[in-house]
C-alpha cells in the first residue's frame, strides 16, 4: 500500500563483509608489524633486547588475555557497542604508540592496543555469521579467512617498507585513517545483536583473564627463562590453578561467562585442537623463516618481504573457495588436506634451507604453504560457529581465538627453544640455518598431527536461519 513505510534494504554483502574485515585486518596486521622496525626502533628509543621482545610480546598478552572476556561483553552489552568501542580505543592507543618517546611507554600502549585488539577480531566473526544468509555464510568467512591471512602474510612487508621509507611511528598512524573509515561504516551496515540476557559473569571473567594471561606469558618468557626456572614453573603453576578454578566455577555459575556445554560439540572440541597446531606450526615457522631470508639471505626487512609474498597472497586467492568446497567437501576434509600440504611445504623448506639455496628455490615450497592455509581457515571458521547454538556464537569464537593466540605463542617459544639448544647465533648463516632446520621439522609433526585430529570433524549439518532477534536494530 501506497501509505506503508519501505522496508530498509539490506546492505550489500561486499559492503558487510568489508565492514568487519577492515578492522580485523588492521589489528591482525599489528599483530606482526612492528617485527622488521625493531632495529628502528631500539636506534630510536635505545630499547635494550629485552625490551624490543616486550614491544611483540606486550600485545600478544593484551590480545589473548581479553578475547575470551570480550565475547563475553559482546553477548552482554551489545556486540557492535563492544566491537565499536574496541575498534575506537584501539585507534587512540595507536596514536598514543606513535607518539611515544621511551621503550617504557611503547610497550604500556602495545599491550593497551592488544587489550582493545580482542574486542575486535571474534565478535567481527560473530557480526559478519549473524549478518549474512545461511547459505552464503561459507563465501563471506572465507573472504573473512582471505583477508586475516593476507594481513599476517603482509606484515613483514608492509612492515619493512613502512619502516624503511617514512619510519616506524608510521606504522600506527596508518590505523587512523582505516579507523575513521571503518567504525562509521560498520555503524551504518550492521545491526547491534546480543547473547542471552544474562547477567556479567565477573568471577569468571577475572578467572578466565588471569589464567590465560598467566599461561601465555609462560609461554613467552620460556624460551628467554627456560621451561623449567623457578619464574616460569611459577606462571605455569598459577596459570594452572587459575584455570582449573574457571572451569570449576563455570560448571556452577548460573550465567557462565563460558558455557561448558559447547565442548560437548566433537566439530567444536576438534577444530579447536587443529586451529593450536595450525597456528603453533604456521606461527613459530614464520617466524624463523622470514629472519632466515635476512641473516642467511642477507636480504633487507623489505626484499625479505617480498621473496614471502607468495605465501601471503595464496591464502587470499584460495580461501573464498574453501568456503564454497565445506558443503561439497566437509570441513574436516578440507582443514587435514590444507595441514597436510602445509607440513609437505615445510618439509620442502627444511630439505632445501642452505645459505647457499637461491631464493626462487623457496618460492614453491612457500606457495605450497599458502595454499595449506588458504583451505584451513574459512573451514575451521565455519566449524566453530555452526557446531554451537546461536546465543553462544560469540562466546564460541571468543574461545577459538584465544586457543589460536596460545599455540602462536608456543610455537614461537618452542622453536626459540630448539634454535638456542642447537647452538644457533646471527653471527653466522650456517648456524642460524642449521639451528632453524630442527624446529621446522617440529612444525612438520604438529601440522601432521593437527592434520590427523581434523579428520575427526564430522559433516555439517544444514544450516539453519540465524534467530530473527539477532537480525533485528536494537532499540537502544
Amino acid at each position: 500500500m501506497a501509505n506503508e513505510p519501505a522496508t530498509p534494504a539490506r546492505p550489500s554483502f561486499g559492503l558487510t563483509v568489508l565492514a568487519v574485515s577492515l578492522p580485523m585486518f588492521m589489528v591482525a596486521l599489528d599483530n606482526l608489524v612492528v617485527t622488521n622496525a625493531l632495529a628502528s626502533i631500539r636506534r630510536d628509543l635505545g630499547a635494550s633486547v629485552q625490551g624490543l621482545q616486550w614491544v611483540t610480546n606486550s600485545y600478544i598478552l593484551g590480545f589473548a588475555s581479553l578475547l575470551l572476556v570480550a565475547a563475553g561483553l559482546g553477548d552482554r552489552y551489545g556486540r557492535r557497542k563492544v566491537f565499536v568501542s574496541g575498534l575506537s580505543l584501539f585507534v587512540l592507543f595507536s596514536v598514543g604508540c606513535a607518539l611515544s618517546t621511551s621503550t617504557a611507554a611503547l610497550i604500556t600502549l602495545r599491550a593497551l592496543q592488544g587489550m582493545s585488539a580482542a574486542a575486535v577480531l571474534p565478535l567481527s566473526l560473530t557480526m559478519l555469521t549473524l549478518a549474512v544468509p545461511p547459505e552464503k555464510r561459507g563465501l563471506a568467512i572465507g573472504v573473512w579467512s582471505s583477508i586475516s591471512s593476507l594481513a599476517v602474510g603482509v606484515a613483514p612487508l608492509i612492515g619493512g617498507a613502512v619502516t624503511t621509507g617514512i619510519g616506524w611511528h608510521w606504522l600506527f598512524w596508518l590505523n587512523v585513517p582505516i579507523g575513521l573509515i571503518a567504525v562509521p561504516l560498520v555503524l551504518r551496515v550492521h545491526t547491534e545483536s546480543r547473547g542471552e540476557a544474562a547477567r556479567l559473569d565477573l568471577l569468571g571473567l577475572l578467572l578466565g583473564a588471569a589464567g590465560v594471561l598467566a599461561l601465555v606469558w609462560a609461554i613467552v618468557d620460556s624460551s628467554e627463562y627456560g621451561w623449567t626456572s623457578a619464574r616460569v614453573l611459577g606462571m605455569y603453576i598459577s596459570a594452572a590453578v587459575l584455570l582449573v578454578g574457571f572451569v570449576l566455577w563455570e560448571r556452577r555459575a548460573a550465567q557462565p561467562l563460558l558455557p561448558l556445554r559447547i565442548y560437548r560439540s566433537r566439530g567444536f572440541t576438534l577444530a579447536n585442537l587443529s586451529s593450536l597446531a595450525v597456528f603453533f606450526g604456521l606461527f613459530g615457522s614464520i617466524f624463523f623463516l622470514a629472519q632466515y631470508l635476512q641473516v642467511a639471505r642477507h636480504h633487507s626487512p623489505f626484499v625479505a618481504g617480498l621473496w614471502t609474498l607468495p605465501w601471503a597472497v595464496m591464502p587470499t586467492i584460495c580461501a573464498p573457495y574453501a568456503g564454497k568446497l565445506i558443503p561439497r567437501v566437509g570441513p574436516g576434509r578440507l582443514i587435514a588436506a590444507g595441514l597436510g600440504l602445509a607440513a609437505l611445504g615445510l618439509a620442502w623448506c627444511a630439505l632445501i634451507s642452505d645459505p647457499g639455496t637461491a631464493d626462487w628455490q623457496m618460492v614453491a615450497p612457500y606457495m605450497l604453504c599458502g595454499i595449506g592455509t588458504g583451505l584451513i581457515f574459512a573451514p575451521s571458521a565455519v566449524v566453530v560457529v555452526s557446531s554451537v547454538q546461536p546465543q553462544d556464537i560469540g562466546k564460541a569464537s571468543g574461545t577459538n581465538a584465544t586457543v589460536r593466540e596460545i599455540g602462536s605463542a608456543l610455537g614461537i617459544a618452542v622453536l626459540t627453544t630448539v634454535f638456542t639448544g642447537r647452538g644457533g647465533t646471527y653471527l653466522s648463516p650456517a648456524a642460524f640455518t642449521d639451528a632453524m632446520i630442527p624446529g621446522l621439522w617440529i612444525c612438520v609433526a604438529v601440522l601432521l598431527a593437527g592434520a590427523a585430529v581434523a579428520l575427526g570433524i564430522p559433516a555439517l549439518a544444514p544450516p539453519a536461519p540465524a534467530p530473527a532477534a539477532a537480525r533485528q536494530p536494537a532499540l537502544d
